[in-house]
């Protein structure tokens, strides 16, 4: 099993920045990727950026796309998304999530094993 925690979430003004992180605990040897999703009131949970178990690779949805940067640290065991320049569309809670197999779609919300509770954001205009 693996547990996954996020923090950093808050409320910031629109163009401003926010860091989320996300600790790892359990088997987290186990662990092929990680990503953040997030979930805006009254839609679906959507995908926001992955990372692989190496780092090297990194995925971004279209809409933070230059705008966050996902990054991890093995040592640590720990996951973080670097969000800046944000906008109110951005509000929304924001969840670790944690995949132990690799996948050649990692959008997808399936295929991911473990899931943190979320963190919320909110961005004001």
């Amino acid at each position: 099993q693996v547990q996954v925690v996020e923090s950093g979430g808050g409320l910031v003004q629109a163009g401003g920045s926010l860091r989320l992180s996300c600790a790892a605990s359990g088997r987290t040897f186990s662990i092929a990727y990680m990503g953040w999703f997030r979930q805006a009131p009254g839609q679906e949970r959507e995908f926001v950026a992955a990372i692989s178990r190496s780092g090297s690779s990194t995925y971004y949805a279209n809409s933070v796309k230059g705008r966050f940067t996902i990054s991890r640290d093995n040592a640590k065991n720990t996951m973080s998304l670097q969000m800046n320049s944000l906008k109110p569309e951005d509000t929304a809670v924001y969840y670790c999530a944690a995949a132990q197999r690799w996948s050649t779609d990692v959008t997808r919300r399936a295929e991911y094993d473990y899931w943190g509770q979320g963190t919320q954001v909110t961005v004001s205009s």
